[in-house]
């Protein structure tokens, strides 16, 4: 296999050759200022790899060589992933019951909340006759694209991929991102608001773990692919299935259950690290 190690910044090129000698490769060879490439790595020194890039903030990723072209779509989670927030304790936060919202949704995302459903209702129970236009103060003054987010999407089409955004949140933030990131399908949860404000209530059926998975599958059928030829990219359990139905899943800066299981796991870098796996 290939060993691709990144850096948020530009990587010292001192660390070549400790991690190839350390990975039994036979050459690093310069993927981009952050990122080399050892060929022909030794997956069973994956546990010294990661202790010695643990240490130096780096990312390590195991990969067979391949293009990104060799895929059709790239599924994302939107909170944490996609995006820096969790939008619905940005918008807890404007009713004063951030620190209450925000319990739950780190427990969910840990996989310590099981019921992602009943998770979900009991948060947004919590918002119940907040005005609506609190909406627009969140896009606006809080949501913040992840690093290496526009660069990741743009060297994704350029590929060929379509993009799918899927999320446990909310349309009211996907379908501004879809508008303002060229996004090819969104999929979120809707908020019900009544008379400009929010009811507590969410409308129709939820987005939880199984039906992002089930979506990206249905994404597939669509375009003609099999879900193997798809990337899918989360950090929190409920993304687990979506991520396990996929050919790639990649983790990002992902709860330790998520991480655990990811093909890929980036820990330090931004989001442009995904398309120098496949330089």
């Amino acid at each position: 296999m290939n060993l691709v190690i990144q850096s948020a910044s530009a990587l010292d090129p001192a660390h070549a050759r400790p991690l190839t000698a350390l990975a039994r490769g036979t050459r690093a060879e310069t993927i981009a200022a952050e990122a080399f490439r050892i060929i022909d790595a030794d997956p069973q020194q994956r546990v010294d790899i990661d202790i010695y890039c643990d240490t130096h903030r780096l990312d390590a990723a195991w990969i067979e060589p391949q293009a990104l072209s060799d895929y059709g779509l790239l599924a994302m989670d939107m909170d944490s992933t996609l995006i820096t927030i969790e939008c619905i304790d940005e918008i807890a936060d404007y009713c004063g019951v951030k620190p209450q919202v925000a319990a739950i949704t780190e427990a969910a995302m840990r996989g310590e909340i099981t019921d992602f459903d009943e998770s979900l209702r009991r948060r947004v129970a919590l918002l119940a006759g907040l005005d609506a236009s609190v909406l627009e103060r969140v896009y606006e003054e809080r949501l913040k694209l992840s690093p290496g987010a526009e660069s990741m999407l743009a060297q994704a089409r350029a590929a060929g991929l379509k993009t799918l955004l899927v999320s446990g949140g909310f349309t009211f933030f996907t379908q501004r991102l879809q508008e303002r990131l060229g996004l090819d399908y969104t999929r979120a949860n809707e908020l019900e608001i009544v008379d400009g404000k929010l009811t507590g209530a969410v409308l129709g059926e939820i987005v939880d773990a199984q039906v992002k998975a089930d979506t990206l599958i249905s994404i597939c059928a669509n375009l003609g692919i099999a879900p193997q030829r798809s990337i899918a990219m989360g950090d929190g359990s409920n993304d687990l299935k979506m991520m396990a139905v996929a050919g790639l899943s990649v983790a990002f800066r992902a709860k330790p259950v998520v991480r655990k299981a990811a093909d890929v796991a980036f820990n330090h870098v931004g989001l442009d690290a995904l398309p120098r796996l496949f330089m």
